[in-house]
């Protein structure tokens, strides 16, 4: 799906190019949509074109925290005790 956007010329630096301000947009939506809980790390990531540890950083560089509970961790945990526990 394409989406286009219409914002007045008055909003818009002239300076800016017109790549520069859809990239900008894009990047917005992604940040609010992850903020949200309404798209995932990897989701983000394949949106902006970026691995995983680029958009760790991405969002490292916008303020933006990781979504990542108490209860993710205890779920990678077990998750890697599981692991250990069948390479033994």
């Amino acid at each position: 799906m394409e989406v286009t956007v219409l914002i007045p010329d008055r909003f818009i630096p002239t300076s800016i190019p017109d790549e520069e301000i859809s990239r900008d947009m894009l990047e917005a939506y992604a940040i609010e949509n992850y903020r949200q809980l309404k798209m995932s790390l990897g989701q983000l990531s394949e949106l902006l074109d970026l691995s995983i540890d680029q958009a760790n950083s991405f969002l490292k560089r916008h303020n933006v925290p990781l979504n990542y509970s108490a209860e993710d961790l205890e779920d990678d945990r077990r998750a890697v005790e599981k692991f250990l526990n069948l390479n033994k």
